[in-house]
This record gives structure tokens, sequence and C-alpha cells, in this order.
């Protein structure tokens, strides 16, 4: 509840910078694809409120908070850290987390909260992995309100660190809820590692392509 409330000073902020950029006319972004075209004002957008509290998964989360910063390290620290031809690991998202974690400043509360993000995101990619996978539908329906769940749980759990920022007093709040949080997320992706989901077909058909 602490973390949900905390949220709506950064929501209330973020909507009044964007409505006074669009109201001097910098917020323009362009035109849409229908017809006729509309206008466009997202261009000084940084949250989208109803995504952030809705999101059915972690991974969705840097995509509607803070979006400015975000999509600024995503370009210039995540995406950079990527080896040709490889995939993203959790290395590159734990790099760009810590990178966000010492732009906020030296508190051990924000190096806390941002290296939980990222085994926040790194359980999410798993349970998702899963859902993929997976063709019964009570199955899918099954993990999508877990990734749901664990979403909303861990990162209202994570926040404690953010807002207090002392490194005795979040450990004492983790400590409180015996650290579910944090055991969560490193459980799924030790999970991960052992239960792998059988390559779908048509990526196997790609393979032999």
């Amino acid at each position: 509840m602490c973390g949900f409330t905390a949220r709506w000073k950064y929501y209330f902020i973020w909507s009044i910078s964007e409505a006074s950029i669009i109201i001097s006319g910098f917020g323009f972004s362009g035109w849409t694809d229908t017809s006729p075209p509309k206008a466009q004002w997202d261009r000084a957008k940084n949250v989208d409120i109803l995504g952030v509290e809705l999101a059915k998964s972690s991974v969705q989360i840097p995509l509607v908070w803070n979006i400015q910063v975000s999509t600024w390290l995503r370009y210039y620290v995540y995406e950079r850290l990527v080896q040709k031809g490889k995939k993203p690991g959790f290395f590159q998202l734990l790099a760009t987390q810590t990178v966000s974690a010492i732009w906020h400043g030296l508190y051990p509360g924000y190096i806390i909260f941002f290296v939980q993000s990222a085994l926040m995101i790194a359980g999410s990619r798993v349970i998702y992995r899963w859902q993929q996978n997976v063709s019964a539908n009570f199955l899918k329906t099954f993990l999508t309100v877990t990734n749901f769940t664990y979403t909303v749980l861990v990162l209202n759990y994570s926040a404690v660190g953010f807002m207090v920022l002392s490194l005795h007093e979040t450990l004492v709040a983790y400590g409180s809820v015996y650290y579910i949080g944090t055991i969560l997320p490193i459980a799924f992706i030790f999970l991960g590692s052992i239960i792998k989901p059988a390559r779908s077909t048509r990526s196997k058909a790609r393979k032999v392509e």
C-alpha cells in the first residue's frame, strides 16, 4: 500500500509537467496514421498510470514509468552492452539498473531498489516464457494472473528501499515480510534454469531455414 500511494506524487508531478509542455506547443510529436489524421502530443509523456498499475509483467514497467529516462538507458546503456549476434541477458539488465541507481544518487536504498528491480524483471521473464509455451488455456490464464500478482507484490516490496533510502530501514522493512520480494524472483530465475520451455514449432522451422 505504501508503494502504491508513494507513486502518486510522481504521477502528479509528471502529469503537470507534461501538461505544461503540451500547452507551450513543444509536446507535439506528429500525426496518427488514421483518416483523418489526428495530432499526437506525447513527446513529453513520462508515465502511463494505468500501464504501471495494471502491468501484466514486470518487463512492462520500464516502458511506462519514467519513460524518457528509461528510453535513454535502453539506447545508451542496455543495447550497447549486448554483443553482436547475442541476446541480452541478466548482466545487461543488472548493469543498466546499476547505472540508473547511481544516476538517482549514492544511497543504499536506491542501490537495493534497482538491483531488486533487475531481479524482478528477470523473474517475470521466466514466467512469461512459460506462459508463451503452454497450450492449455487455463494454464495460460493461471500464469498471466501469477505474473500480474508477482509484479504487484515485488514492485511494492522493492519500492520501500526507494522511499526510505537508509540501509538499516530498508533491511528491517524487507525482513518484516521475510524477504519474500527477494526470494520469489531468485526462485523463479532458478526454476527457469531448470524448467526450460520447449521451442515452438515455428522457431524450429526458422532454424532449419
